[in-house]
């Protein structure tokens, strides 16, 4: 399979490797049951991921403490930059989708594609073993390793920045509201208002409920640094 040639290796057990391929909307137009879908092999790949990264987190960033450890973590982890990997070894072309998803090209949404990416690393590592696929999520993540490297340290959290800034006005914490949620169940849209006492001062939106906050506090920090 032309995957297997991206990544470098032949699955011992094929069946893996097309399971992790498997979306669940693909089962249900097949009459298959769900649990032939990537989403238990999804389950598993997350905490794979998180335990590789962590361990070379650990190692590569000696002089940073938890806090920073857990921010750099979690940017590599979050759903955004498991779909920039996938798309740089085409998975969302691989996948077998439902006919709804495929007419609206859902296969290359963020979520899919993360979700994907998940079970294809425990896929691998039930397949080849838990050394050889923490070498494949390295290799595969380098770029993210080396941009965190190059930023000397971890990316700063937008809703702790807007935090100290208005606590530091002697401000009420900021609040956040969700304003409208849009979109299909597997791709929805959140938009979210970030308040200081009572007062819009910015404006995200996102496909997580965090990702939109945190949107909206990049917007807020924006448009308070330009009154500065």
């Amino acid at each position: 399979m032309a995957l297997e040639h991206k990544l470098g290796f032949s699955f011992r057990n094929p069946s893996l490797l097309r399971q992790a391929l498997v979306h669940l909307s693909y089962c249900n137009e097949n009459d298959l049951d769900q649990s032939e879908s990537y989403e238990r092999l999804e389950f598993l790949g997350d905490a794979v991921l998180e335990l590789a990264v962590s361990t070379e987190l650990y190692f590569r960033f000696p002089n940073a403490d938890e806090g920073e450890l857990t921010k750099t973590r979690s940017s590599i982890v979050r759903r955004e930059t498991l779909a920039q990997i996938a798309r740089r070894i085409d998975l969302g072309s691989y996948l077998f989708v439902g006919k709804g998803i495929e007419s609206s090209s859902d296969r290359q949404l963020e979520s899919v594609l993360a979700a994907a990416f998940e079970a294809l690393v425990a896929a691998v590592y039930i397949d080849q073993g838990n050394e050889f696929t923490r070498a494949l999520i390295l290799r595969l993540i380098e770029p993210e390793l080396t941009q965190a490297e190059q930023m000397e340290g971890p990316p700063e959290n937008p809703k702790s920045q807007l935090q100290e800034l208005i606590q530091g006005q002697g401000l009420k914490t900021p609040t956040y509201e969700l304003v409208s949620s849009k979109g299909p169940d597997h791709g929805p849209v959140f938009t979210v208002n970030v308040l200081v006492n009572g007062q819009v001062v910015g404006t995200g939106a996102g496909g997580k409920k965090a990702e939109a906050e945190a949107a909206a506090a990049r917007s807020a920090l924006a448009a308070l640094s330009g009154q500065a």
